[in-house]
Formats: structure tokens, C-alpha cells, sequence
């Protein structure tokens, strides 16, 4: 019997003015993810020919069961650049640079609730509201011009009190003795593993376990969001 994810809550379209705007909710983790498409690139890109994608991640104060504070003065901690950086990562792995053109797509995660698993479900979802900001721009184009080559979803594993686990949540996550996260593309290609000992060690038999239950994870992940998206999820 396949390891089942926890369950998943979309909600499209949740504000007015981006294209993009997802309430992806797994398990009690919510995330609003939204996308926004800004007809420039970072000055180091003009004139290349292709675009950009960018991502921003927070908590909000009351995400935690202790308030968290807001980043202010342009002071974000590690933690938050290296999130940031693999949404980023995640999502320009399946997007066609120079289809895009010069273009930034602007994507933004806001942790409303934490219960582990907040990078994984920000990428999942972020890749919904990347759909419908493409769609706004790129739906009555030709599909040879449309810039979506795959989908990409993200989910964690660990090995907790001796097993492997899919998907935790805080409890698990905190009593975890391995602890990874695994970015996929819908097409089973690996974009990232991050995975980490917490103290301990695991094998190569394990680890290929936790390689499994991430791609069933995945693969259950990419089916929500074919779901989801229907008819726009046309780069197939």
C-alpha cells in the first residue's frame, strides 16, 4: 500500500489583483502563494533575451505557537534566503527562460500556519499560481511559445523513531533522526535533495527508502495539482 500524504486543500484565485493567488493547505501547514508577472529583469539580465523568476518567503507573527517576528530593516535570516532561494530554484527548473522573455515573474509565499513542511508546500503551491500567472500571459499563444516545460512539487521524508515517514508534520519533524526534503518534476526528475542527520546517520538502504516514499509523495502531489489545474495544465 502506497504512504499517503496529508491531505491537501487548494483554494484558486483567493486574492483580486494577482494572476496567480493559491491557499495551498497540507495538513494544518497554509500557505498563500502568489504570483505576479513585471515586464522588466534584474539589470543583469537586460538585454539577454530571457526572464526571471524570483521568489520572497515569510511567517507570518502568528504562524507559530510563539509569535515570530517580523523581518524588517532588510534583515532576513538564513533560514528565509535559503527557502527563498530554492523556490526560486524549484521553479526556474521547469520554465523556459528565454520563452518567458524578459519578464520577471514575481512569486511570494506567506506561511498563514505552520505544522511542518512550510518550504515543501510553498513550492507545491507556488507552482499552481506560477500556472494561472503563465496562463494570463501565455494562454492564447501557440503552445511551441507557452515557457511551462514540466510541473515541480516538493515534499519531506524522515526517518522518525526508526522508519521511514512521508509528509511530517511538526511533531515528526521535530523528533525526526533524518530529516529530507525532495524536489521533483512531474516527469519523476529530481531538482533537489536535502537531507540531513539530525544527530545521526542512515545508510544507503535507507536512503533509497526515503528516496521511494518521497517519489509516491510526489507523484500523489503532481496528480492534485493536474487536478487542479485542468485544462490549464497544458505543457504536455
Amino acid at each position: 500500500m502506497a504512504a499517503m500524504i496529508r491531505p491537501v486543500k487548494i483554494k484558486r484565485k483567493f486574492t483580486q489583483h494577482a494572476p496567480g493567488s493559491i491557499l495551498y493547505q497540507c495538513g494544518n501547514t497554509i500557505v498563500l502563494c502568489t504570483a505576479m508577472v513585471e515586464d522588466q529583469v534584474p539589470p543583469w539580465l537586460k538585454g539577454g533575451g530571457q526572464g526571471w523568476i524570483t521568489a520572497e518567503y515569510s511567517m507570518l507573527p502568528s504562524s507559530t505557537s510563539t509569535r515570530k517576528g517580523r523581518d524588517r530593516g532588510g534583515k532576513i535570516d538564513g533560514r528565509t534566503t535559503e527557502i527563498q532561494r530554492l523556490i526560486g530554484r524549484s521553479l526556474r527548473a521547469i520554465v523556459d527562460l528565454k520563452k518567458l522573455g524578459e519578464r520577471t515573474i514575481a512569486i511570494d509565499c506567506d506561511v498563514l500556519q505552520a505544522d511542518g513542511g512550510t518550504r515543501t508546500a510553498s513550492i507545491t503551491g507556488a507552482f499552481i499560481a506560477l500556472v494561472d500567472a503563465l496562463h494570463a500571459e501565455y494562454g492564447k499563444k501557440p503552445r511551441d511559445e507557452y515557457p511551462l516545460v514540466d510541473s515541480v512539487a516538493a515534499i519531506s521524508v524522515g526517518i522518525v523513531a526508526g522508519k521511514v515517514e512521508l509528509d511530517l508534520d511538526y511533531v515528526k519533524d521535530a523528533a525526526a533522526e533524518v530529516d529530507m526534503n525532495v524536489v521533483m518534476t512531474g516527469s519523476g526528475k529530481f531538482v533537489e535533495l536535502q537531507g540531513t542527520g539530525e544527530e545521526a546517520t542512515f545508510d544507503d538502504e535507507q536512503l533509497a527508502q526515503l528516496i521511494s516514499k518521497a517519489k509516491q509523495g510526489i507523484k500523489q502531489l503532481t496528480q492534485i495539482q493536474r487536478e487542479t489545474l485542468g485544462k490549464h495544465w497544458k505543457f504536455e
